[in-house]
């Protein structure tokens, strides 16, 4: 019995533990199928958010896009020409081309249009300096005495890390004008003999020489030309197939022409290609290693691209290239590194950028580095100090909603030479105000009225606008010697003698020296 009662309570456990087992895995299947209903509602979510995401941002890129194009566009209609390439996290929101690259040709300005881009070919300098750094055959802190044996010894203790950063003590007058012939030696020579403005590694002082010494240095340690080094080490691994210096392997009508406004002519002239204009021979060392670099703002994103994968420098060698080592200016607000300045948004995040100009094409390559951003902005129709602007002024559009610049205005002379052919002289004073606004600021100048009234005085044989233009001139900016000196000379021209000498007596007084001369001349005949 006993034995019949302990098989029952074992019987009874077992039918016990069976049903607990049921319940148990039927609340393990119910778990499941929660978790399940869970994990797809979550991924469901998930999707929803991602998505919702995905079209913000492209909805945000489209109205950022179409703001910089109406911006752009608008500024076309004032003369405007370039291109511009803004990219976000690796996502190109805007490369396009406005305006023309050859008026005369009607060729249109595209993404792979080729400019000209200034001293924005010092990263490209210092970039190949530092790649001969990491191949072991340089060191920053070598002495350039030890390349050149004719080093003088105020200069014998001048480093490759002072000529990237501009910190040598060279003159920004040593070399001669960038289109003009000069052989290496020849460079070399005035280099030496040229007069230290301060003692090396003391002050930044950005001097294009330092750049072309660079270049020297290169190719006297790579064995190979300046081209040839950054094609190999530099070019063809970011893939710029459209970039280089002098030489090009592409149709010329992918060059965009330089344009310029002739004050004496009173109209836009065609300066044609930088290729035009640089020594065909090897004597083009006023040139080299500081400007002159042609490429597209196609490539100029693919060496971004470039530098941020580490594919032509290593991480290490970058962070070195974009360290800020001496300030640029008083106030301490931009640093030069090597090649790049470097300075910080009113957000506080690190903008590494450079500019260049040959006095026609403009070029503005500025990165957002923690913000993962690029702008790059070229011009092949100078306008004025607007021109300088466009790439902070899209980074603004980027980085505040609420920001929209204003146009950029046509060149100023072109604007009072309009005013001047729909007004007679007699509304001169009228000229400022009209200025202003189609400026959208102050008319500030002293020089551009003086420009424009000599060059109508070497036409005008009875007084006009030349006349009215000094008068203006002397009524805005009155404490200016030299303004007062134009007007006595025109006024001698147009024979009125005791006003010109009231104007050279008003000169003199306000320190214009050069009128004390032809002043006394003036009272000696009287």
């Amino acid at each position: 019995m006993a034995f019949g009662k302990r098989s029952k309570s074992k019987h009874r456990k077992i039918i016990e533990n069976s049903q607990t087992d049921s319940s148990i895995n039927q609340s393990i299947n119910q778990s499941k199928n929660h978790k399940m209903k869970l994990s797809i509602k979550t991924l469901f979510f998930a999707f929803i958010i991602f998505s919702t995401l995905c079209s913000f941002s492209q909805n945000t890129n489209k109205e950022l896009f179409s703001k910089i194009d109406t911006y752009l566009e608008a500024s076309v209609k004032n003369g405007f020409s370039g291109v511009v390439l803004v990219a976000k996290k690796g996502e190109v929101i805007l490369s396009k081309g406005y305006g023309w690259a050859d008026r005369k040709n009607k060729i249109p300005n595209s993404p792979a249009t080729v400019f000209n881009i200034g001293s924005v070919t010092k990263q490209f300098t210092a970039s190949a300096i530092l790649k001969l750094v990491e191949q072991g055959k340089i060191k920053t802190s070598d002495k350039i005495s030890s390349y050149f044996t004719q080093t003088p010894i105020d200069k014998s203790d001048i480093t490759i890390h002072q000529l990237l950063t501009h910190t040598s003590g060279i003159s920004n007058r040593t070399g001669g004008f960038r289109y003009d012939e000069a052989s290496k030696e020849q460079f070399l020579n005035e280099f030496f003999v040229s007069e230290l403005q301060s003692k090396p590694g003391t002050k930044h002082q950005y001097a294009n020489a330092n750049y072309i010494m660079l270049t020297v240095i290169l190719e006297s340690v790579s064995g190979q030309t300046y081209n040839a080094f950054l094609k190999e080490h530099l070019f063809e691994p970011a893939q710029m197939k459209s970039t280089g210096y002098k030489s090009i392997n592409f149709n010329t009508e992918r060059l965009a022409h330089g344009y310029y406004y002739n004050r004496d002519d009173e109209q836009w002239a065609d300066w044609g290609t930088t290729q035009q204009h640089l020594p065909y021979t090897n004597n083009h060392w006023y040139s080299i290693g500081k400007g002159d670099i042609h490429s597209t703002i196609e490539d100029l994103y693919n060496w971004h691209v470039a530098l941020k994968n580490t594919i032509v420098l290593t991480s290490k060698t970058r962070k070195i290239q974009e360290t800020p080592y001496v300030a640029e200016n008083d106030k301490m607000t931009s640093y030069y590194g090597y090649g790049w300045s470097i300075s910080k948004s009113d957000r506080d995040s690190k903008i590494v950028a450079h500019n260049g100009s040959n006095g026609l094409y403009f070029a503005d390559f500025v990165r957002f580095i923690d913000d993962d951003v690029v702008v790059i902005y070229i011009t092949n129709t100078f306008l004025g100090s607007e021109s300088e602007n466009v790439a902070r002024n899209i980074g603004k559009m980027i980085f505040n909603t609420n920001y929209t610049p204003t146009p950029i205005s046509k060149n100023i002379y072109e604007l009072i030479h309009e005013f001047m052919k729909t007004n007679p002289p007699t509304n001169a004073e009228k000229l400022p105000d009209f200025l202003q606004k189609e400026l959208n600021n102050e008319f500030n100048d002293h020089a551009i009225l003086n420009r424009l009234g000599y060059s109508r005085l070497k036409k005008q044989d009875k007084p006009a606008w030349a006349l009215e233009l000094f008068k203006l001139n002397v009524k805005l900016f009155p404490k200016d010697g030299n303004l007062w000196d134009s007007l006595g000379e025109a006024y001698l021209k147009y024979n009125q003698r005791d006003k010109a000498v009231q104007c050279y007596k008003k000169a003199v007084e306000l320190g214009s020296e050069g009128s004390t001369k032809i002043l006394n001349e003036l009272l000696k005949k009287n």
